[in-house]
C-alpha cells in the first residue's frame, strides 16, 4: 500500500556527541537550522520501555522537532498522509537514538510512531512548534489517534 522512500518536509540531521573525562554534551537545534515554520514553542522529554510503542498519531497543524539521543535506540516510523504531497502515501523509516543519535522533523500530516528496539528504557526530547492544547492549554489538542484504530493502515513493520 505504501511506496519505501524519503518523505518531502521530513527533516534528519546527524547529532554529535561531545565527550570527554566527564560525560558528553550534545547540541539539540539552532535557530539558524530551523525553518521559520517548525521553530519551537515548547519542549517536553518522555521515557518509553524497551520493546514498546508510541503512536502511531498525526497533527494537523502541529509539526514535531524529535531529539533521540539515548540510552537507547529506536526505529521511527513515518507515512506521508498529505493528499496535496508529492509524496503522498510514502511510508520512511529512521533508526535514531544511542548508536545513532538524530534530530527528526515531522511536518503537519506526516502519521508516526517510534519504538524502543533498544535493551533498556530509552528518552526522547520534543520541542514542536506548537503549544500542547493551545495557550493555557484552552483548545483542542491537535492529534489524530491511529493506534486505538484495529483497521489502520499505518502498521509498524
Amino acid at each position: 500500500m505504501f511506496t519505501q522512500g524519503r518523505i518531502d518536509g521530513v527533516v534528519e540531521k546527524d547529532l554529535k556527541k561531545y565527550a570527554d573525562e566527564r560525560g558528553w554534551l550534545t547540541e539539540l537545534f539552532r535557530r539558524d537550522e530551523i525553518d521559520d515554520e517548525f521553530i519551537p514553542l515548547m519542549g517536553y522529554i518522555s521515557m518509553t520501555k524497551s520493546g514498546l510503542t508510541r503512536g502511531p498519531h498525526e497533527h494537523a497543524s502541529q509539526a514535531d522537532n524529535f531529539c533521540f539521543i539515548g540510552p537507547s535506540n529506536f526505529d521511527v516510523y513515518m507515512w506521508d498522509n498529505r493528499k496535496k504531497s508529492r509524496t503522498f502515501m510514502t511510508s520512511q523509516i529512521i533508526s535514531a537514538g544511542d548508536d545513532n543519535p538524530k534530530f527528526i522533523t515531522i511536518p503537519p500530516g506526516v502519521v508516526h510512531a517510534y519504538k524502543n528496539v533498544g535493551k533498556v528504557s530509552g528518552l526522547v526530547i520534543n520541542c514542536p512548534n506548537q503549544l500542547y492544547a493551545g495557550w493555557g492549554r484552552k483548545q483542542a489538542v491537535d492529534e489524530i489517534r491511529h493506534e486505538d484504530d484495529p483497521n489502520t493502515i499505518f502498521k509498524l513493520g
